[in-house]
This record gives C-alpha cells, sequence and structure tokens, in this order.
C-alpha cells in the first residue's frame, strides 16, 4: 500500500470530507475519489460511508484507521530522521488559536513566515472557544493554560502577564482605588468569565475578589478599547493593552497590588507521533518571535511600576 494513500485516507477520517482532505494535500476532489476507491479495491474493504456533504467510516475503516495512522506517523517520523534539508516541511498546516492575540501578534509576522517557508499553506483558524484539536484535526494550537491530557504535549511561548488599567479620564473623573476592597465602588470591565481578580497585597498575602461587571464582552481587544474610551477599570493581559499603556492612552489603576497570573502562553500538538516538520518550524518561529520577554512587555516595567 501506498503511504500517501494511507495518508489521504487518515485526512479524510480527520476531516470527514473527502474535498476538504484533497485541498489539505493538494490533491482535486475527484483524484482523491479515484485513489480512495483503489485503496479499498486493495482492501477489499469499504473504508467510508460518501454523502454529498460528508464521509463517515464504516466498521472496517473504523477497526484499520489505528493502523494507517501507526504507518503514516512512522513515515513522518522516518522523514524527519534524515534532517531538516531533507524533512522540508509542506503541505497544509492547521493552526488553532485565540481570536484576539492572533490578529495582534501572531498574522502580523505570517509574510516571514510564508517567506521562509513556500511550500507550506496555514490554515488558522482563530476563536476565543476552546477547539478539539483531534476531533478539528488541528496539528498545533495556542492556549492561555497547560493542558491536563497528557495525549499532547505543551511548549512554552511567553508568559502572559496581566495589570488592571483604566483611561486617564476615567482616573480624574473617579480616582484611583486605593486597595482592592475599592473596586466595589468603581465600573469594572470583564472579558468574558474573569470577573475573580487575584492581587499580591502588602505583605504578599493573596487577594481576591469576585467584581460586579458593568460591561462584560467576550474579546479582550474589545474590552480594550471600552477602558481606553473611559468606561471603566479592565483586567488586560499586558499582550493586549501595552501600546495603550505606552501611548498613556491606558495607565494602571491599582500600581500597589500587582495582579497575580498563572496563565502561560502555550504551543500544544499530539504527543502521538514524532513533531513533524510543519510543526516544528511553526512552534521554532512563534518561540523566536516572542522569546523569554516578549516585545510587548519591553519597557513596560517602568510605567507599571512608577504610576
Amino acid at each position: 500500500m501506498d503511504v500517501d494513500d494511507l495518508n489521504l485516507f487518515v485526512r479524510i477520517a480527520q476531516l470527514r470530507s473527502i474535498s476538504a482532505a484533497a485541498r489539505d494535500l493538494g490533491l482535486t476532489p475527484a483524484g482523491a475519489s479515484v485513489r480512495l476507491a483503489a485503496l479499498e479495491r486493495k482492501l477489499s474493504a469499504r473504508l467510508l460511508h460518501r454523502t454529498t456533504r460528508q464521509a463517515t467510516l464504516t466498521e472496517d475503516g473504523i477497526a484499520f484507521l489505528p493502523h494507517a495512522e501507526h504507518v503514516v506517523h512512522a513515515a513522518e517520523s522516518a522523514r524527519a530522521a534524515l534532517g531538516r534539508e531533507q524533512a522540508a516541511p509542506r503541505g497544509t498546516l492547521r493552526v488553532a488559536a485565540p481570536a484576539s492575540f492572533a490578529r495582534m501578534h501572531i498574522v502580523p509576522g505570517l509574510s516571514d513566515f510564508c517567506t521562509k517557508y513556500p511550500e507550506l499553506a496555514l490554515d488558522l483558524r482563530i476563536s476565543d472557544s476552546i477547539v478539539d484539536l483531534v476531533e478539528g484535526a488541528f496539528d498545533v494550537a495556542v492556549r492561555y493554560t497547560e493542558p491536563s491530557d497528557s495525549s499532547f504535549v505543551a511548549r512554552r511561548l511567553a508568559p502572559d502577564n496581566r495589570v488592571l488599567v483604566a483611561s486617564p479620564g476615567y482616573i480624574e473623573q473617579h480616582g484611583r482605588p486605593n486597595t482592592p476592597d475599592n473596586l466595589a465602588e468603581h465600573a469594572c470591565l470583564v472579558v468574558g468569565t474573569l470577573d475573580l481578580w487575584t492581587f499580591r497585597g502588602k505583605n504578599a498575602e493573596v487577594i481576591e475578589r469576585r467584581v460586579t461587571p458593568n460591561l462584560r464582552i467576550n474579546d479582550g481587544s474589545a474590552v480594550r478599547d471600552a477602558a481606553s474610551a473611559g468606561l471603566g477599570i479592565a483586567l488586560m493581559a499586558t499582550w493586549c493593552a501595552s501600546e495603550e499603556l505606552r501611548s498613556g492612552a491606558l495607565v494602571p489603576a491599582l500600581p500597589g497590588y500587582p495582579l497575580i497570573s498563572t496563565q502561560t502562553l502555550w504551543a500544544l500538538y499530539p504527543s502521538s507521533r514524532e513533531l513533524a516538520p510543519k510543526v516544528r518550524v511553526f512552534i521554532d518561529w512563534l518561540v523566536d518571535r516572542f522569546g523569554n520577554q516578549p516585545y510587548w512587555d519591553q519597557g513596560l516595567e517602568g510605567i507599571l511600576n512608577n504610576s
């Protein structure tokens, strides 16, 4: 059996569509159908139920899939063992990433990445909803928290530091809160469900306060814009609000009580296989782009500590 035919079958099973798998592998839908039919004849088994909208596994297909995946992964590992020159990244790389972060910090650098790897096509899905990497057939995902699922490998990309911010106009009109307890007297803006704010106190104690938001939006950049417009105090990631802090459109709202953040930006990929060249080069690019101290945090320490 041809490894490429097995790879086609695996991709159809993942995407549940012959047309989508064909696009992913640079084939025509008709060509993919012909190759799949030839594979089924060789096996004397029907692997997929086909409709105009989707392809689903038959019982034989379900039984055959893990064996096909094993062969495909072994072939990828063998090619990767030859080194980076021989295992040049190609095909389609499916990436899932948070919407605001992707718009601000991944998409702006893609021209450099795509120029460097012209044989690699990117399918970037941006959403703040947590997607199923296996169900969605994603090769890599960027997330804020390390997974507990051992079927994935997590590589650290950058810290996800947080700061409480407000516009100078809001501070002038309403004053700064002196302690976390004073937040009950202020308009608070919340990203999604992040209404439990955790601070480090004067004596290093942990202080937790659940705020009642005047405005809740499920998009960080929209909350940042609302804070810049003077609507209230917001808990923001520095990667989202760094430019506004530098320009003075936003200022720290409670500098004496730094936020405690356990969040970190991670790249996740399946642990079941050797790291494919296309996944490796993308994750390496992210690590190089952000560095130990990401560019969005550079120069912010003086702003946050001197307010």
